[in-house]
């Protein structure tokens, strides 16, 4: 399980210097029950994606040398070994067929380089690609593969301001070296405002760590999660990087003990997971219950679309009424010249 307690503690000493702007407007939103795991193994719940509508799921350190393939009632059909020793695999990403595991966890930031690990879904074998921060080490739970395969890494930042790094000259997942190390570099940042969203770890400002991401099989929405709220962005020519600049449609997550897992399913419907129990609750000696369930929350990505006509039609508005204006005005300004042109002849008139 991974180090809350520690980070909790710096997060609390941090508050300060999270973000100051104001909160995000959170939107409600009616989430339903997918599955409900019960294998012991997925306690840990971290990362999440589906391939051709089959659920694939890994925890993290600890649980991470073997991945599960779930059915759709979340049981497991089977398990996949990882193919390397793992440090902390910490997200799951598909692409080309092929899974993607994120291992860059790096709580207390002192990796020399993170990896990222393909795996093929039927048989397990697969292979490690190292990567190297520009600027030191990050602890980092969310990877997003871009249509073209760029891989894109978002960092955990205590600060609310979280890093976005691909590997430079835009290499692809299947050209990237194994084992490596093939260097990142820093191409943004993703600012998270804290927000009034209950739910989290203990001790943990979890509106504003990013504890996970996926891409809609479509290519036209990128989510990013915090331990509390969804943020929705929409892509425009499978740029992942622009799309993370943009505004997001932000929606509140269901309460989870410890978010971290999201994936989309075919259909553009959302999927979100957590640890059975945060780690800082386990620590104060809370006993451990169910699984929480994996939950859902249809037409996700419609939500990025309706936004998108919301902001059409009101700029389509603003313009109408910006000409509108204008007309009026010129109109205004043509009947001045008219009566002045009047009054002139009138004047001219009398002096002869």
């Amino acid at each position: 399980m991974r180090s809350i307690v520690i980070a909790g503690a710096l997060s609390c000493a941090l508050l300060g210097a999270a973000p100051a702007s104001a909160a995000p407007e959170v939107r409600s939103a009616q989430f339903e029950t997918y599955c409900s795991p019960v294998d012991p193994g997925l306690e840990e719940l971290s990362g999440l994606t589906s391939i051709d509508g089959v659920l694939y799921a890994i925890g993290d350190s600890g649980t991470d040398h073997r991945l599960a393939v779930l059915d759709e009632q979340c049981a497991v059909v089977r398990w996949l070994d990882v193919p390397v020793d793992p440090y902390d695999v910490e997200d799951l990403a598909s692409h080309g067929g092929r899974l993607w595991l994120s291992d860059t966890g790096d709580n207390r930031a002192r990796r020399d380089t993170i990896a990222i690990t393909g795996m093929d879904p039927s048989t397990g074998a697969g292979e490690l690609h190292r990567l190297t921060y520009p600027d030191g080490p990050h602890d980092a739970e969310t990877l997003l593969i871009e249509p073209s395969g760029r891989p894109v890494v978002v960092t955990k930042e205590l600060s609310g301001v979280s890093g976005i790094y691909v590997p430079a000259g835009g290499t692809t997942v299947d050209q990237l070296p194994s084992p490596g190390p093939t260097p990142l570099q820093k191409v943004g940042e993703l600012a998270f405002e804290r927000t009034a969203t209950p739910g989290g770890p203990p001790f943990v400002a979890g509106s504003i760590l990013a504890t996970g991401g996926a891409i809609s099989a479509d290519g036209t929405v990128v989510a990013v999660r915090t331990y509390n709220d969804l943020y929705l962005f929409g892509v425009h020519d499978g740029d992942i990087v622009e799309a993370l600049d943009s505004d997001p449609v932000v929606v509140a997550a269901p309460q989870q003990p410890q978010g971290e897992a999201i994936a989309f399913d075919s259909e553009g419907n959302l999927l979100v997971a957590s640890e059975a129990v945060a780690s800082g609750a386990v620590a104060s000696g809370a006993a451990a219950g169910p699984l929480p369930p994996i939950q859902m929350l249809r037409g996700a990505t419609d939500l990025v679309v309706a936004e998108r006509t919301d902001i059409h039609l009101a700029t389509a508005r603003a313009e109408s009424e910006s000409k509108s204006r204008w007309v009026l005005g010129a109109m205004a300004v043509a009947g001045v010249l008219v009566l002045s042109s009047v009054a002139y002849g009138v004047r001219t008139a009398r002096r002869r």
